[in-house]
């Protein structure tokens, strides 16, 4: 009886996903969604879909080039949906997919709840300071 062999590009349904395991593609999926400017495009689709550029304004201090290279991951991983425009100037519009919207509500909540708890996170930043 010959016995299965595990390649390493071998299809993820083959392999149970294991987010501690170094070779697992998980782990790529989660640096995509816990970024900070993945993290904060993902919430700001949530208000609504965006052009590139309202986007960038949207998330202040992102680069062109880092919210390209975020938002192709994000389509890559089927988060975002790219809707390219055949006119002229180009108009590319980003939205949320399904899979999308239930991660954006996920780290919503985590955003959110940063924001709330500043003000301990300052303390406890000044009392370690202290020491």
């Amino acid at each position: 009886m010959e016995q299965e062999r595990t390649h390493p590009e071998s299809s993820i349904v083959e392999r149970l996903p294991d987010v501690y395991d170094r070779m697992c593609p998980s782990r790529g999926v989660l640096e995509h969604v816990t970024s900070r400017w993945g993290v904060l495009v993902l919430v700001a689709l949530m208000e609504r879909g965006y052009r590139f550029s309202e986007l960038r304004r949207r998330v202040a201090g992102v680069s062109e080039k880092m919210l390209a290279q975020t938002l192709q991951n994000l389509e890559r991983d089927g988060f975002v949906l790219r809707v390219a425009h055949p006119v002229i100037p180009p108009r590319v519009d980003y939205s949320l997919t399904p899979l999308g919207d239930e991660a954006a509500r996920l780290v919503s909540d985590l955003a959110h709840w940063v924001e709330g708890r500043m003000c301990a996170v300052t303390e406890a930043r000044e009392a370690y300071d202290a020491r």
